[in-house]
């Protein structure tokens, strides 16, 4: 079937954030960053990973797609970070704040950097002897096992401490410049998710409306659509992390678009449901009990408040609404630089709600014998509760003719 025309929102304001961030914004992290070495006796820390370099340099870059060669960024204890990148990188790491950049001529398999690291690490570990590395839940280190083996080598007198959780919390609360680019790419998201309705259609496929809805979004402002998943079925779906297939949606279909797009290296990441021809009334009634969940999970939101006060809330709309569970694990996420991030909104997690932390609200349930229904939205944490980032999601169920 051929795609319907393009849809710009005629409310659509061409103006986006600045990109990038000044100077002070690389400074206040790093400041506050090395307060937290200082308290934990770290001569060091060495992140190895696209999120965390960026999120203390600034060097944003699709190369991190190409697994050939590691990059390195060193936090020492006092004084400024030191890049440590192939050289095909230097001239991209000279337009960030960082100033100390030692490269070498990578790919280069039996030295990758290693040497040069090592050299560097063994003139800071020298007062405390303890060097931070992300090693612990939802961390990896993006570098060959034969490297970290090499690393440990050749730091043989030093500690290696794992500081994932002390980077994850640290990241978690947002400042002022970060949250500009989130409402950015969550408003313009919402407004590519209102035009669907105005142009989908009985008989298009599921990669067929989200090619249309990629292209809707990067016309309306968005860097890139990074994830986008999509599934349907007749009065309902049973996954929401696959496709988007060949599957044509025809009438009585449920489809589900999920979409974590960015700006400026900002995720949003929510989803929306719809009805094609008619709806049914199980569908009906499991759509709004996840909406109303999403709606008790925002009314829970404040300061003090915890991931699993969210949790509770929301699972408890769900229970009484009849659904048969969930298979998900959790009822929502933190959000930023990274599609997921921590904390998890479960029912044992009991991380504290903080003004500047940005989350999702993610319900999810089974209903009608497997089929699952699921919603999402992102707000973000006020000093007196919460503001909706994403538009809201419509009360009942749109249903596309």
């Amino acid at each position: 079937m051929a795609m319907a025309g393009m849809h710009i929102d005629p409310r659509m304001d061409h103006s986006s954030p600045a990109r990038g961030f000044p100077k002070t914004e690389f400074e206040r992290r790093l400041a506050g960053f090395q307060r937290c070495m200082a308290n934990n006796h770290l001569d060091a820390v060495l992140l190895t990973t696209e999120p965390n370099v960026r999120y203390f340099s600034g060097f944003l870059t699709q190369f991190w797609q190409s697994p050939t060669r590691p990059w390195f960024l060193v936090l020492p204890l006092d004084g400024e970070p030191i890049a440590i990148i192939p050289e095909i990188g230097v001239s991209g790491m000279q337009d960030t704040w960082v100033s100390d950049i030692r490269s070498w001529p990578s790919p280069r398999p039996e030295d990758d950097g290693i040497s040069l690291l090592i050299e560097c690490l063994s003139s800071l570990c020298r007062r405390y002897r303890r060097l931070g590395m992300t090693l612990g839940p939802e961390s990896h280190l993006r570098m060959p096992a034969n490297n970290v083996q090499a690393l440990k080598n050749g730091l043989a007198q030093v500690d290696l401490v794992d500081v994932s959780e002390d980077i994850h919390n640290y990241r978690m609360v947002k400042s002022e410049l970060e949250i500009e680019k989130a409402r950015y790419i969550c408003d313009v998201a919402s407004r590519g998710f209102e035009n669907v309705a105005s142009w989908a259609q009985i008989g298009m496929s599921e990669m067929e409306i989200c090619r249309q809805f990629k292209m809707d979004l990067l016309n309306l402002g968005i860097d890139q659509p990074n994830y986008m998943v999509a599934g349907s079925g007749n009065r309902g779906y049973t996954s929401i992390i696959m496709g988007p297939g060949d599957r044509t949606v025809g009438a009585g279909d449920v489809l589900i678009i999920d979409t974590g797009s960015t700006f400026d290296g900002y995720f949003c990441d929510f989803d929306r449901n719809w009805a094609f021809g008619s709806v049914d009334d199980a569908t009906r009634s499991a759509y709004r009990t996840v909406w109303q969940a999403t709606e008790a999970g925002f009314n829970t939101v404040r300061p003090g408040a915890t991931t699993t006060d969210l949790w509770r809330a929301m699972n408890d709309v769900m229970v009484d609404g009849g659904s048969e569970g969930n298979d998900v694990g959790r009822l929502g996420h933190g959000l930023g630089i990274e599609l997921t991030e921590r904390p998890s909104n479960t029912h044992d997690d009991f991380t504290r709600l903080e003004p500047g932390m940005i989350m999702t609200l993610e319900p999810g349930m089974t209903y009608g014998g497997g089929k699952q229904m699921v919603h999402e939205e992102n707000v973000l944490i006020t000093e007196d509760g919460a503001e909706w980032l994403t538009r809201r999601a419509p009360e009942e169920i749109p249903v596309i003719k």
